[in-house]
């Protein structure tokens, strides 16, 4: 069963998508999903927000839980944020551990400020310095989530992520998750033309090369909408990478087929 790893229900600050809603959708599809709930601490200007109560959480999904319906969460990483996120996540049942980074010297990626007057290569690699201080030391989580994020947001003419301009940082990003057994997320989201798969390839490739041999896919949906979202294009990378994609049950790989 194709697996989609990594979505937003009402338990996230940016979606509205009901529980009942994600489950339809994916029995429409004949895949199983992951809830992945965002919980960044300490965001810039709003402390309480991207964050949910972890106990209401479960509370109110727990009965869902099946096979096919497993639960996880999304942490935005920041060094600053260690300790509480790791005490956040303990003794916690969650499935899947999602680490990613949403926020870089106190300013979320998402705003225009963070590359005002600042040149692609100066914010890249201060994003994936970001990326490699976090992985140093966030040794309990199990994939790391969208490497491609800041391409969602950079404003540049061309915003992707090239492997041969910033192969020295990205090297150390997917070593460190390899020598981790982690896995990398595959995030669908973006993957919507040739020219874009065609710029990720080369990052997932290094990291097979680099020891690497877990994949998760994952759609990131906010809305009923995107529920499994070019899962087959997530799942046609790993593929040709070599690497085995996966989902996480009670913090356990097991291989998805599709």
């Amino acid at each position: 069963m194709l697996f989609d790893t990594h979505m937003h229900t009402r338990f996230s600050t940016d979606s509205d998508m009901l529980l009942e809603e994600a489950l339809l959708k994916a029995q429409q599809l004949g895949i199983g999903i992951t809830i992945t709930e965002h919980m960044d601490l300490a965001y810039p200007g709003e402390p309480a927000a991207f964050t949910f109560d972890v106990n209401n959480y479960f509370a109110a999904y727990n009965r869902y839980k099946s096979e096919a319906v497993l639960l996880g969460i999304e942490l935005g990483m920041r060094t600053d944020c260690l300790a509480d996120n790791r005490l956040l996540i303990q003794d916690k049942p969650f499935d899947y551990i999602i680490g990613s980074i949403h926020v870089v010297d106190n300013i979320d990626i998402y705003c225009s400020e963070f590359y005002h007057q600042r040149s692609k290569q100066e914010v890249y690699n201060q994003y994936f310095d970001a990326m490699i201080a976090c992985l140093r030391e966030y040794d309990f989580i199990h994939a790391l989530g969208h490497i491609d994020y800041i391409a969602r947001y950079a404003k540049y003419s061309d915003a992707e992520i090239y492997y041969h301009e910033f192969k020295e940082r990205i090297d150390e990003v997917l070593q460190l998750v390899a020598a981790q057994n982690m896995a990398m997320e595959i995030n669908t989201r973006r993957l919507d033309s040739q020219e874009r798969i065609e710029s990720i390839l080369p990052i997932y490739r290094r990291f097979a090369e680099l020891g690497g041999k877990l994949a998760t896919i994952g759609s990131d949906a906010h809305r009923e909408s995107e529920v499994g979202r070019r899962l087959d294009v997530g799942m046609a990378i790993a593929k040709q990478c070599g690497l085995t994609a996966v989902r996480f049950v009670n913090g356990k790989p097991l291989e998805i087929s599709g």
